[in-house]
């Protein structure tokens, strides 16, 4: 499963982009509107940061303004996917820009239903949010499961790899993990969750003690840190 970043700070994910484990981002309104300076910018820049796809979302609610805004979106960056809310209007948009070749993220996906008609739209990336369907008390596990099952199912229909199913609005670790076991090709992860999800005692336990015994002999220090000269000057 690839790991996408939810996020709309260009400060965030030149933290965590560091860390090597991010194959893109998603953005939306509310989270780019939490920021300061151009939109278009900060797009730019996290494009860039994550060297993949980068949704960024239209925010026209009828299909010839989705369309006309998802185009000039897609100027921004080579890496721009179109992130498009879930409608009937949405789908309409979605057939055109997918016809087109613009890849397109259909968001705001609740059901299995509703991701079949979004793979037959012709969309990219089908995003089911599983935190606001815990929200309402409704398992989020298995609405993943049956889209999971709805798109891929026997092979009769044929989606190719064009219709992903990205899990979206992770609250926590169990989230990241559950998406993971069901079988969703990406996951889009707020920074606070990747941070939970890096942490564990053990390892910081673990750690502490190798650090420990090893600054108990100070001998250690000096022959690590003559490795290191030798080996940087062997390089040039």
């Amino acid at each position: 499963m690839k790991l996408f970043i939810d996020t709309g700070s260009v400060a965030e994910v030149e933290e965590i982009a560091a860390w090597g484990i991010l194959s893109g981002a998603t953005t939306n309104p509310s989270l780019l509107a939490k920021e300061e300076g151009s939109p278009g910018d900060a797009i730019r820049r996290i494009c860039e940061l994550v060297d993949g796809p980068t949704s960024a979302e239209v925010t026209a609610e009828d299909t010839r303004g989705m369309v006309e805004q998802g185009r000039a979106l897609r100027t921004l960056h080579e890496h721009i996917v179109v992130k498009v809310p879930f409608s009937t209007a949405g789908l309409a948009a979605t057939k055109e820009l997918s016809a087109d070749g613009h890849p397109v993220n259909m968001t705001l996906v609740f059901s299995a239903n509703q991701a079949l008609y979004s793979a037959e739209a012709g969309a990219t990336y089908i995003s089911c949010f599983m935190g606001r369907l815990d929200d309402v008390s409704i398992d989020s596990a298995e609405v993943v499961a049956e889209i999971v099952d709805v798109i891929r199912g026997d092979g009769s229909y044929d989606y190719g790899e064009k219709a992903q199913i990205l899990a979206a609005s992770l609250r926590h670790p169990e989230h990241l993990k559950t998406a993971a076991r069901l079988g969703c090709e990406v996951a889009t992860v707020p920074g606070k969750v990747l941070r939970q999800a890096i942490e564990h005692p053990l390892t910081t336990a673990g750690t502490e003690k190798f650090t420990a015994d090893w600054e108990s002999r100070p001998e250690l220090a000096e022959w690590m840190s003559g490795l290191t000269s030798s080996a940087q000057v062997a390089g040039r």
